[in-house]
């Protein structure tokens, strides 16, 4: 190890893992993924008891591969509207996280996590372009009623990634792009991205289409009149739209690949359940190019689900006439972490204050 370099260690808390990366300047250096079976999941029911056992976790691998660090980074949860960009990890932060102030999401964890580990490095910690950047257009936060506002909660770290790779891969100064970016994972956001911001956007926790985990939008009435029938507590009414929902409550899974076993099988009620979740997002990606009046250079499909090309075919064969497609599998948030993290340490942008 050159001690020249600056050594960050970037932190991704999810669902139902947790994400960790050691980088060397601009070299990732090492990488691991720890798998949160279902039965460490149920023993520790809400987010913020599973704070120790997660970092426990990263901690331990940490100290296998450096003895020192230059700083820890996270991505940012549901926290207070912010623009994009690094923030250093403040106790305000700390708190609005510990309260799940605009929800309940496992990233709500990462500065907490990125803080716990930079005190024992004695270094930064930061957390960059948190799941509540707001760059909306004013008329986006209109939901329909003055008592409810839109908000603005997306996967921002890699949807910016991804305007950015786009950017450069096409030789247009970010400035001058205007993509719909899809992010597909466990919540999908779709989002018009025009001149590097995220201009609107669905709310992948309560809106939009349906994903392995969650329901997307619901049809009102009728959810109005499941919340009222006595049935469901309000816990579970929320988990139902945001974790057991989606292809889980369809087929039990939410399992892509396990999905597409099953479609090989001919299990044609698991085929027709992915195609609709495909028509849905293909739905969402021509709606929000409406935002753009038309002008799209380039739809984008990023995240883990765009490796499935039976999902990618599905909305590519709807929304190709609209723009060309790319395809980005995975996600570049782990990367995007340490290089922004990398800017502010080479002082080529100051830190945000929370």
């Amino acid at each position: 190890m050159n001690n020249n370099n600056e050594i960050i260690l970037a932190v991704n808390p999810g669902s139902t893992s947790t994400k960790m990366a050691l980088f060397e300047g601009e070299h990732q250096m090492a990488a691991n993924v720890i798998y949160h079976d279902a039965h460490t999941l149920d023993a520790h029911p809400t987010i913020w008891s599973q704070l120790d056992f997660r970092t426990h976790g990263v901690r331990e691998w940490a100290h296998a591969h450096t003895e020192r660090l230059s700083a820890a980074v996270a991505i940012g949860g549901l926290l207070r509207p912010v623009c994009g960009g690094t923030y250093a990890v403040n106790e305000r932060m700390l708190e609005d996280a510990q309260n799940n102030l605009q929800g309940e999401h496992a990233s709500n964890l990462g500065c907490a996590m990125a803080k716990t580990l930079a005190r024992e490095y004695n270094c930064p910690a930061f957390i960059v372009d948190p799941v509540s950047v707001d760059e909306f257009d004013r008329v986006a936060k209109y939901s329909g009623h003055p008592l409810i506002q839109r908000k603005s909660l997306s996967h921002a770290l890699n949807i910016h990634a991804a305007a950015l790779r786009a950017s450069v891969e096409l030789g247009v100064s970010l400035p001058a792009t205007s993509f719909v970016i899809a992010h597909l994972g466990g919540g999908i956001s779709v989002a018009p991205v025009r001149g590097g911001r995220i201009i609107d956007v669905n709310d992948a926790s309560s809106d939009g289409p349906f994903s392995p985990e969650r329901t997307g939008g619901l049809p009102l009435q009728e959810f109005i009149t499941l919340c009222y029938s006595g049935t469901y507590e309000e816990r579970e009414v929320r988990a139902l739209v945001m974790g057991r929902g989606g292809l889980i409550a369809y087929l039990g899974t939410n399992s892509v690949q396990e999905i597409h076993e099953r479609i090989a099988a001919g299990d044609e009620s698991a085929r027709e359940v992915l195609e609709a979740m495909a028509y849905q997002i293909a739905k969402e990606i021509g709606a929000m190019a409406t935002v753009l009046k038309g002008n799209v250079m380039a739809i984008i499909l990023t995240g883990g689900l765009a490796a499935s090309n039976l999902l990618v075919n599905w909305i590519e064969e709807r929304v190709r006439r609209i723009a060309p497609v790319l395809i980005y599998p995975g996600e570049d948030e782990m990367q995007a972490l340490a290089f922004r993290t990398l800017r502010v340490l080479r002082n080529e942008e100051q830190p945000l204050e929370y």
